[in-house]
Parts: structure tokens; sequence; C-alpha cells
């Protein structure tokens, strides 16, 4: 078996029945992988690189993680957190200097790192228009990492932001956590959220995630299901 251990924040985490109807990408993720993938959701509400690290969860990940396993690693939300001392990073020191622990880990155990951009928010203004919510720089700075490190990224971010402008405001609903009447949770209906997401949503962008991966040279697309393969011929952003 193949293992995937996945480092991130409330976008990607695990989410139990209280917290219904939100679901995360990583616990969307195996529909689209190939039988012999199991993934280790390691990913935690609120964490950015620096309480990811200080927490010693990734030492958690380099306890388990072994030679031919994979770690992908999706920050951004929470490290923009500037008022936060305990999750802020900046977008070129810092939060670089952190993705780059995340990739020794990997590779220190002989283990294959990737990069995922965040998933952009569901932000339009009174126009229609879809508004920039915040994670450019990091968007940004995990490119500039991909670079330093050599590691492949999936730009999550862009492909969500396309899916948003192309969809619009109002269906793009049904994808967050936007509760409409009736609809059952525990939450109160008409609860705006504009970052986490429904089943709806965690399934869209895993299925992203999974073309991205698809695009990727054999030792990453070869986790994704015959049936959910891209033709390489489409672009998808990578660090070279």
């Amino acid at each position: 078996m193949r293992h995937i251990f996945w480092a991130g924040d409330s976008t990607v985490a695990c989410n139990k029945f209280a917290t219904y109807p939100q679901t995360g990408i990583a616990q969307a993720f195996d529909r689209y992988c190939a039988s012999d993938v199991v993934i280790y959701n390691h990913a935690v509400n609120g964490r950015s690189t620096k309480s990811f690290i200080d927490e010693s969860r990734l030492a958690t990940i380099y306890d388990e993680i072994t030679k031919g396993d994979f770690l992908f690693i999706q920050f951004g939300h929470n490290d923009e957190k500037i008022n936060d001392p305990s999750r802020y990073t900046d977008p070129h020191g810092e939060f670089i200097t952190n993705l780059g622990k995340f990739v020794n880990a990997a590779r220190n155990k002989k283990a294959f790192p990737l990069f995922i951009t965040s998933v952009e928010r569901r932000l339009f203004d009174e126009n229609g228009n879809l508004k920039k919510s915040g994670h450019e720089e990091y968007v940004a700075g995990m490119k500039e990492a991909a670079v330093k490190f050599n590691v492949p990224v999936v730009d999550l971010y862009t492909m969500s932001r396309e899916f948003l402008t192309q969809t619009g405001d109002e269906a793009s609903k049904k994808y967050y956590m936007n509760l409409l009447p009736g609809e059952a949770s525990w939450a109160p209906e008409g609860k705006t959220d504009n970052s986490h997401l429904k089943y709806e949503g965690a399934m869209l962008y895993a299925g992203m995630i999974a073309k991205g991966l698809s695009q990727l040279d054999e030792t990453y697309s070869s986790l994704i299901a015959d049936e959910y393969q891209v033709s390489k011929s489409t672009e998808i952003e990578t660090n070279g």
C-alpha cells in the first residue's frame, strides 16, 4: 500500500458528525485515488505552518511516514493571521522556511513531498465579481518554495478562482458552508461561511487536485485512479 500523509488546516481536515455538513478536501480525496492508496489526514482546524510545527504535529508525521510515502502540504489560510503571533508567518520569509521543514521531513524518510495552494474563499462584491481573499502572497510564497526546494505544486488556488468566477455568487453557495433555509445542520440557518466546504465542495476541489496530480510525473500521477486521469497536454501549474 502507498500512503498519503496530509498536513493542513480546516479546509482539508476530517470532520465528524458535530460539524456536518462541513467536509475537508482530504476527507473526500480518496474517492479519486488508486485502490492501493491510503490517506492519513493530519490536518487540523486553525493551524498554520508555524503552529502545526510548534505543536509537534510534523514530528508525529515524521515518526510515521516511511520510504515511498507522500506528504501533501496545504497551508496559507492561517499563516495570514497577522494579529496572532502563534500562527502568523511572513509569506516570503518564515512561511517558506517552514515549508522547507515539511519537505525535509519527507525527504529524510525517502518520501515524496507535494505543495497544494490554498482553496479560494467565496467572496463576491455587490456587482457579483469575485474579490481577492488575502491568499495571494501565500500562493506566491508557496510557488517560491516550490522552486527553492524543487517540489511539485498543484495550484488549487488558481483552479478554484477560475471555477468561482465562472459559476458566480449564487450558484457557488451550494459548495460552501452557506447554509440554506431548511438545510439539515447543527448550525443556524443562513449562517455565512465562505471558507469551509460542504461535501459537494470538498469533492469538487479534491477532483481539481486529482486533475493536477495527473499532470505530474508517474510518481504522483499514479496515485490517481485511471478513470480520473487527465491528458498531460492540459497545463497545470508546477514549479518547472
